[in-house]
């Protein structure tokens, strides 16, 4: 493989927490997508199955030893990756995992550094965070400046120094809120994709609410913690003019 090549290569990254029902067809569809060259799924302290069903389709397992959140995984991740470009990709997707095919070529041809994934809208089926997502858009455009239709998708395609200016992730439920701000704060070029994904919906019993309390808390925290830190700048560039 020619330097060249090597710079195009996508790792895909799978944050994983109990999801053996469907880790093995996810894990299946991100080894096929173009320019990717390995599958790595990091074990977020399952007490399934999901490590060894991830291993039996090829996957690289990095397993920890207890759940430390989404953040946690996905820097992990990132750690255990061999190539340049980074793909992360929700574990419930299944065979809907082969739609995150488009989100590869805008960064491999250099016409976005991170391209985040919009689900279509389902008439009559919602997932109940409505207002989660209103909060994390609001946040979003009101410190960048931009207005994000999809601010907590975890399907995007972004080179590794658009994770770097981020880290340390936000953590818990914040993680993708944070990284659009920093990103885009930053200057890179961010990029929003229509796919036809579609993953597991929360439902709206006891647990489906407190479930999205806490994202509520986290993305809150995000917001909050972006709103007093000064901004970061990658290398070479000091405005957000080029992020669209």
């Amino acid at each position: 493989m020619s330097a060249a090549d090597q710079d195009l290569s996508v790792s895909v990254i799978i944050p994983a927490y109990n999801e053996a029902d469907r880790i093995a067809s996810t894990v299946t569809a991100a080894h096929q997508l173009p320019g990717v060259r390995e599958v790595v799924v990091v074990d977020d302290g399952s007490s399934d199955a999901t490590g060894d069903a991830a291993a039996r389709m090829g996957a690289r397992v990095v397993s920890l030893t207890r759940n430390r959140g989404k953040a946690r995984a996905m820097e992990a991740g990132a750690e255990a990756a061999a190539f340049p470009l980074l793909l992360f990709l929700d574990a419930d997707l299944g065979d809907t995992a082969r739609e995150a095919a488009v989100l590869i070529p805008p960064v491999q041809a250099g016409e976005a550094d991170m391209t985040i994934a919009v689900f279509p809208t389902i008439p009559g089926r919602g997932g109940g965070m409505g207002l989660v997502v209103r909060l994390s858009r609001w946040g979003v455009q009101r410190l960048t400046g931009r207005r994000l239709d999809a601010p907590l998708s975890g399907q995007r395609c972004l080179r590794r120094g658009v994770l770097e200016t981020a880290r340390p992730l936000a953590s818990g439920f914040g993680v993708e809120t944070a990284l659009d701000i920093d990103a885009l704060r930053a200057g890179w070029v961010v990029r929003e994709i229509l796919t036809r994904m579609d993953h597991r919906v929360t439902g709206n019993d006891l647990r489906a609410r407190l479930h999205r309390a806490r994202q509520l808390r986290d993305v809150a925290r995000a917001l909050l913690s972006r709103l007093l830190h000064r901004p970061r700048t990658r290398p070479g560039h000091s405005s957000v003019s080029r992020a669209s």
